[in-house]
């Protein structure tokens, strides 16, 4: 939606009307002074057999100008969706037994870690970042800050558990982005009542959060709720997921306590979660695939909608019809409109 800040300029819009009737009624005047010419050349031209629509295109397009100019003296404003340096990141990983496996080097759940702390030192001042871990059941390690020492200390401290549940980790790191929005202007009813939880309003298609979710994961969920049944309340807050696939759809063994066992990658249920908050999967077979997934899922990935002066856009695109009315004149007609 556009608004204005000098609105008062708009009335000069009336001015294009009015120029249109003036330049209908010259025309008008020039045929009929043209008839009372004997040059036969002048007659055609009047009469509308010479240059045709050429000779009303450089009025237009200056017309066209004019009336960008008056909208940019309005100063019109718009909410715009743009890249931005601040924002929150949820880094969601995986800390299942299967992470032991070592497919990547020195195993899934230390290569996840270095990756995971590359990114964090990419990040600009003004993110704040995250860290939740999943096995069984989900956890906030790091609550979202712009602590960088606090996040790669919480990454270090991440060690491999059992179960994965995928649905937990989804909820437990859109609670962590939402638990300042639902603690803010909530009262308790009575001294031992809980605290009501609103039901947030669910965002259009296509607004997003300026924050986002990187889930890790190398094995399917098999704890917690389903996470198709959960992705539908994270698309509905506006937060996209990028999800990252570690391993293969075959699997790979895991030898561990003696016991031998394959692990296989759920890639259709990270691909659907991807799709259905308007993320991205990735898919990492090897510890450098891993770093660079991590080293382009950049703060670019974080929006933010803001009011934003477009005035520059409507005085540039004044000057261009201005100069097109001007060049064709000339050429056409040897001279200005």
């Amino acid at each position: 939606m556009m608004e204005f800040q000098w609105p008062v300029m708009l009335w000069g819009l009336f001015l294009v009307p009015v120029l249109i009737a003036l330049y209908v009624l010259a025309q008008r005047r020039r045929q009929r002074y043209a008839l009372r010419y004997a040059s036969l050349s002048l007659v055609r031209e009047a009469l509308g057999r010479g240059p045709g629509w050429r000779r009303h295109l450089p009025a237009a397009l200056f017309l066209l100008g004019l009336a960008a100019m008056l909208f940019a003296l309005a100063r019109p404003t718009s909410v715009v969706t743009l890249p931005s340096q601040e924002g929150t990141v949820i880094l969601t990983i995986d800390v299942s037994g299967s992470m032991r496996a070592d497919d990547l080097k020195p195993d899934r759940l230390t290569a996840a870690k270095a990756a995971a702390r590359a990114f964090v030192e990419k990040q600009p001042p003004g993110v704040k970042l995250g860290v939740v871990s999943f096995s069984d059941n989900a956890f906030l390690v790091q609550a979202p800050t712009t602590d960088k020492e606090a996040v790669l200390a919480a990454i270090n401290r991440l060690t491999p558990q059992r179960g994965t549940a995928i649905g937990s980790a989804l909820l437990t790191s859109l609670d962590a982005l939402f638990e300042e929005a639902g603690i803010e202007g909530s009262a308790p009813l009575a001294p031992n009542q809980p605290t009501p939880t609103p039901t947030p309003t669910p965002l259009p298609r296509g607004v997003y959060e300026p924050a986002l979710i990187v889930l890790l994961t190398d094995g399917e969920s098999n704890r917690g709720p389903r996470p198709l049944e959960v992705v539908e309340q994270v698309a509905a807050r506006g937060v996209r997921v990028y999800t990252v696939g570690v391993g293969s759809v075959e699997g790979t063994i895991l030898r561990t306590a003696g016991r031998a066992m394959r692990v296989r990658l759920d890639e259709e249920t990270l691909k659907a979660i991807a799709q259905a908050t308007d993320g991205a999967y990735f898919n990492a077979s090897t510890e450098s695939d891993l770093r660079s997934i991590y080293e382009n899922l950049s703060t670019q990935l974080v929006f933010r909608k803001t009011a934003t002066e477009i005035t520059a856009l409507f005085t540039a695109a004044a000057a261009l019809l201005s100069l097109a009315a001007g060049a064709l004149s000339l050429l056409w007609f040897n001279r200005l409109p």
